[in-house]
């Protein structure tokens, strides 16, 4: 069974698929041995790593370097890697770009929007595509929940539709009624997968960054379960603490010369 076609096994028997970004091959391997079914290297990097204030500043540089990484921290699990802004604004350049991130270690990438025509230049050139509808960081300014108007959520169903008949692999669903992401998750061979979507999409992702409290802002869609920020701040606080106490470093963090060498480093004289 191919690792796409396991999660199409996954969704006709309900099983739910988990789903974690990572970006960096610690935290892909503790998601690995945790049994993360997907990784997902998201252009989130940007926002929640590299300190940029749009995801609109990541590059595809940035993504293969990611990619490679979290490759690295789980090479057994499989990886959706983002096509950042600007990177598949036509299919000759899709094309190109997915290669890049598919040689980093990805084994699917995903575009945001109803590109069918990205979408079969892809499948054309072997490459397996995750779609990406609902609010899409890349082009929407206003982050707020999309679908909420008859004729948005009739749209968003028909855009879902169109692009599991060019044959995508997988649709991530982000900030939607729960109501519009089960019609849409009914309606498509596809696995969905929702953040923000309620609880009737085939499977869930969350930003790791979110996940672990790296920042004392949290979502409506999230779950918090530990406070990693809070730890690093103490952390960083009782070591600068020890440093200037000079408690650190101590005794047992030292390394000693041989006593013979030591006796004859200090008698010669600089």
């Amino acid at each position: 069974m191919s690792k796409i076609s396991r999660f199409f096994a996954m969704k006709r028997k309900g099983q739910p698929i988990a789903v974690l970004t990572a970006y960096d091959a610690p935290t892909a391997k503790a998601e690995e041995a945790a049994g993360v079914d997907i990784i997902l290297v998201g252009d989130s990097v940007g926002t929640n790593i590299l300190g940029y204030a749009s995801e609109r500043n990541v590059t595809l540089a940035h993504m293969c370097h990611h990619v490679g990484a979290v490759r690295r921290g789980a090479p057994k699990t499989m990886i959706v890697a983002d096509l950042p802004y600007r990177s598949y604004d036509t299919p000759a350049i899709a094309v190109e770009s997915s290669r890049r991130l598919i040689e980093a270690g990805g084994d699917i990438v995903k575009f945001e929007g109803p590109q069918t025509g990205i979408l079969d230049a892809l499948a054309g050139a072997s490459i397996e595509v995750c779609c990406h509808l609902g609010l899409l960081p890349q082009h929407h300014d206003d982050k707020r929940l999309q679908g909420q108007k008859a004729a948005d959520a009739a749209l968003l169903l028909a855009d879902a539709i169109a692009l599991d008949k060019a044959g995508m692999a997988m649709l991530v669903l982000e900030l939607v009624p729960e109501e519009v992401a089960d019609r849409v998750t009914k309606s498509v061979k596809a696995p969905t997968i929702g953040i923000g979507a309620g609880r009737k999409t085939d499977g869930q992702v969350l930003v790791i960054s979110d996940v672990l409290g790296f920042t004392p802002a949290n979502f409506h869609h999230n779950r918090r379960y530990q406070e990693v920020g809070q730890l690093m701040l103490e952390a960083a606080k009782a070591y600068v603490l020890d440093v200037r106490s000079r408690n650190f470093p101590s005794e047992e963090n030292a390394f000693r010369m041989n006593a013979d060498e030591l006796a004859i480093f200090l008698k010669d004289k600089p």
